[in-house]
Formats: structure tokens, sequence, C-alpha cells
């Protein structure tokens, strides 16, 4: 029988929040949401109480709204609502309902507790949403993500807490909180769509698991005990697993750099490739994938929606890919001109002094005039690098330089005339730079 002793003592046995923390309660208007607020007034807590209407169920969404209402009304706390037009948000999404009615709710949350949402009476924002999962949604849960492929972390289940996501009645079994609503003659509504197949849940709470206890009677209590013991293992895990990505992975600005020779020789390999890949946006299924390119040659790659996986010489290369929006600044005059890579600095000097430092170059002035073009290089560019008489194309020069695909794709060029001026960061052109006559020099200094 559920107690609120046994909600307490969880509370303060899991740290969750103290006495003081304002909650935010997120209530549907079914037993589990229903047993939460009795369970919060009852300690005395200091909440309010959130619904979200996702005009789903048509008269049904109605009546739970006005219910959940009368519930704040009840316990003369603030109520905060929000409509989603969920059918039309999932369509535009590309996303199945369910997913995106969850995607929405949590947004709004965080908006809450933002202080971007007025709360009545002026009252401040909540520190933290409490939400009523319990156990059998834990069950559920593991299941789901089981058949999803989530790795040892997805078999823990849901955390009593997640950031700023309070679940104080993971503790708890579905049945006890039916027995405690029905020992306090709490009045609460049901929501028809829980017997609809179509959701992914409940084929998992209606169908799956009851086929499954017809088997293995215990099935449920057996994966409840299992997700303690997943929880713990999944923290030593983790820990030999940043061991290894410490080992392993060199940061250098916003790329990560591996040596292919030192990963190839990882055990478990396929393991460690898929902890290393996933955060980068890669999925299961490219961990192969990424395996191969550790024996192709130099320059090959795979990507994901924001990075890819280059093969240079004996490094694996993790590089973001480059946004292509502003990759063309004109520039017109002496001073300052910002740009995706940084900032360049121009002025004219009267001393031909000349620089030796990638970061910097000195070119004739008398030879440049306004405007100049400043872009990334591409395919088909050609100069003449400083010290030879005959061109060379950029995409041979920069082959020789050694650069990676990453750091290639990195490159932009100064010209005039449609004539490269400088690369910047590697070389000038010949036919700009400082003679013995020149009597005034531009410098441009990267920043």
């Amino acid at each position: 029988m559920l107690r609120l002793e046994d909600f307490i003592s969880f509370i303060q046995e899991q740290k969750l929040f103290a006495d003081k923390n304002r909650l935010l309660l997120a209530v549907s208007g079914g037993v589990d949401s229903v047993v939460l607020c009795h369970l919060c007034r009852n300690a005395g807590f200091d909440f309010m109480i959130a619904h979200c209407n996702f005009q789903l169920r048509g008269p049904e969404s109605e009546r739970d709204e006005q219910f959940v209402k009368a519930l704040a009304d009840h316990y003369a706390v603030p109520f905060l609502l929000k409509r989603f037009d969920t059918q039309n948000e999932a369509w535009e999404l590309k996303k199945s309902v369910e997913e995106t009615a969850r995607e929405l709710r949590y947004a709004w949350f965080r908006q809450i507790l933002e202080g971007e949402v007025p709360i009545p009476s002026g009252q401040p924002a909540p520190d933290l949403v409490l939400t009523a999962h319990h156990a059998d949604d834990n069950i559920e849960t593991v299941l789901m993500n089981f058949f999803r492929g989530t790795g040892i972390k997805g078999l823990r289940g849901m955390q009593p807490r997640q950031n700023k996501l309070i679940r104080p009645l993971l503790f708890a079994r579905k049945k006890e909180l039916e027995a405690y609503a029905r020992e306090h003659q709490l009045d609460y509504v049901t929501d028809s769509s829980n017997a609809a197949e179509i959701f992914t849940r409940n084929f998992f709470r209606n169908t799956l698991i009851p086929r499954v206890k017809e088997y293995f009677p215990a099935a449920e209590e057996n994966i409840l005990q299992n997700i303690s013991r997943w929880g713990e293992a999944e923290i030593l895990y983790q820990e030999a697993v940043e061991g290894h990505k410490r080992k392993l992975m060199e940061q250098r600005g916003d790329e990560y750099h591996i040596p292919v020779l030192k990963l190839k020789k990882s055990v478990p390999l396929v393991t460690l490739v898929y902890e290393i890949i996933k955060d980068f946006g890669f999925s299961a299924p490219q961990v192969q994938e990424v395996i191969a390119l550790l024996d192709r040659e130099s320059g090959k790659y795979i990507r994901s929606a924001t990075h890819r996986i280059i093969r240079h010489r004996n490094w694996l290369i993790i590089a973001p890919i480059e946004n292509k929006a502003a990759e063309m600044v004109i520039i017109d005059g002496e001073g300052n001109w910002d740009y995706p890579g940084g900032t360049l600095h121009l002025e004219k000097l009267s001393s031909p002094k000349i620089s030796t430092s990638n970061q910097m170059a000195t070119l004739s002035a008398g030879r440049i005039h306004f405007p100049l073009v400043l872009r990334k290089w591409k395919k088909g560019d050609y100069f003449y690098p400083l010290g030879l008489k005959k061109k060379k194309k950029v995409s041979r020069f920069l082959i020789d330089q050694k650069l990676s695909l990453s750091d290639k794709e990195k490159i932009w060029v100064l010209e005039m005339d449609q004539k490269i001026i400088w690369i910047l960061g590697q070389r000038i052109d010949d036919r700009f730079k400082v003679l013995d006559t020149t009597q005034e020099v531009l410098k441009i200094t990267i920043g």
C-alpha cells in the first residue's frame, strides 16, 4: 500500500528536491497525476499545476482540461494551460503524434521554468517539473529502449531526477496508485487513447507485457530489479568508456583527432567506436562504416547531419560540417573586416619590412587596389606561389602542404580582379610581393 511516508522517504533518499523548492506538477487528470497532486499537498510542498491540451480527442480533451482546472481551484494553486495543434505540428515535423506531443510538452515546461510564461497572481517561476511516471512506466520504457537498441544507458530506464525534471513516483506500481486513489476517494479522468494500439507504449502495456507474463509471471518484478543493477553497471561502463576516450581522442579546436593504429588495437572495438561517434550525430549502423574507414585511403569520410569522420593519413578526424553561409566578404578599404574565420586587419605602411608569419601578409601596396574579395577557395583556383614563376592550382598546393580535408575546407583566399593575392595562413602570390623598389606596403593580419 502506498503511503505518504514512502513518498517523502523516496524524495529524501534520492535527494530530488528541498522543501523550499517551487514545483510545477504536470497533470493530465489521470489517476497517476491526481495522486501526485494529493501527495504533494499532504506533504506540504509549494506547487502549481500545468496541463497540456493536445486537442487529439475532441470533447474528451476539453473534459480533461476542465477537470484539471477544477483540481487546481480545489487546491487553490496557480493553473497553467497550453493548447497545442498537435496533428499539424506532427505533420510539419514529419514525426509521430506521440513523439510530437512529448516534445511540445517538455519544450513548454522549459519555457515555464525559464520564466518565459507568466505565472498567475504574479508568482515567481517554478524551480522544477514533477511528472507522475511510475514503476510500470519504467518497465515499458526499458523494454522499448531494448528494442530500439539504445544500449546499456537505455536499460537503466527513466531516472528519478534528470536535470530539472523530477519523477518522484518511480518507486510505486500502478496498482498502488489506483489503490491510493480509492482509499482517499480521489476523482480522476480516464484517457480512452490508453487502449489504442497505434501508440507504441500502449502496445507494450496492453499486448506485449501481458503475453510475456503468461510465460514469465514475475517478468515485471525482474525488470524492476534489473533496472537498479543496470543503473549501477552503467556507471562502471561509463567510467571505462571515458577512460578509453581520454587515451584515444585529442581535441584540436573544434575537431577531435584519433590515431588509427591505436583505435584498431582497442578492445572492444565496436562498442568503443559507437560510444565515440554517437555524440556527433552518428547512428549505431554507421559503426561498421567507421571501422571500414580505418583501412581506407586518406581523404575518405562518412558524415552525419552535423559532423564528418575523415581518414587523414594516420588519423581519424571528427570535424563539424562547415556552415556554407556568408562565404564571401567585399573589402573596400583599410581597417578591420570580419569573416567566419576571424578578422582581417588591413593597413598601409611606408616601411617595406617583409613578414615571415603565416598569420600576416606584406604586399606591395602599389600593385593592389580596392575592392578585394575574401572568399573560400574553390576547385579551379590557381595562383603563383611566392618564389615560383609559374602558376599552381590551389588544390595541388594544399595537398603539398599536407593539410587534412577539414583543414582544406577552412582555407580562405583574398583576391583582386580575379587574381588570388594571398591564401590566408599559407602563402602570398609572387606577383604581389614586396620588392626593393617598393615604397608602400599593405600589411594584412589575421586576428
